[in-house]
C-alpha cells in the first residue's frame, strides 16, 4: 500500500474532513496501550502540526482530555469516530488515525508496534 504526499481523510459520516501531508509516506505507525488508546484500538501516524489541515468540520469536532489534560483527542460529534489527537509526548505533532485516510485499510498494514502509554515517558523523571 503506497500512501505518499497529501492524503485526505474523514470521519465515518463525512462531517469532519482533513488533509495530511505525508511526503515520505508512513514513517512510523503505532498503537498505544494507554487506557484511552487501548479502548479505541486505532493505528496512528504522527505528523508535525503544520502537516495537518482541517478542511471542514471544526464545528463537529469534540475535544476529549483526561489525566494531565495535555493531549487533545478529537472525535466527530455526529458519528463518534476518532480522527486525530495532539500528542502529549510531543505537542508539536498530531497523531492521525490512519483508518480515516482515503485508500488505507489498517488490516493490510502488517504488524504494528505498540507504544507503552501505560508508562508514559512524560511521567518518568
Amino acid at each position: 500500500m503506497e500512501i505518499k504526499g497529501v492524503v485526505q481523510g474523514s470521519c465515518h459520516c463525512g462531517s469532519v474532513v482533513f488533509d495530511v501531508d505525508l511526503p515520505k509516506g508512513f514513517e512510523e505507525l503505532t498503537r498505544c496501550n494507554c487506557s484511552m488508546c487501548a479502548r479505541r484500538g486505532a493505528v496512528v501516524t504522527s505528523v508535525p502540526l503544520s502537516s495537518f489541515t482541517l478542511v471542514k468540520g471544526q464545528d463537529h469536532l469534540t475535544l476529549y482530555q483526561f489525566n494531565t489534560k495535555t493531549a487533545e483527542h478529537y472525535f466527530c460529534d455526529t458519528c463518534g469516530i476518532y480522527t486525530h489527537h495532539k500528542r502529549r509526548s510531543n505537542p508539536n505533532q498530531y497523531a492521525v488515525n490512519v483508518a480515516c485516510l482515503d485508500g488505507v485499510n489498517p488490516f493490510e498494514l502488517g504488524p504494528i508496534p505498540t507504544t507503552d502509554g501505560q508508562n508514559h515517558s512524560c511521567d518518568r523523571k
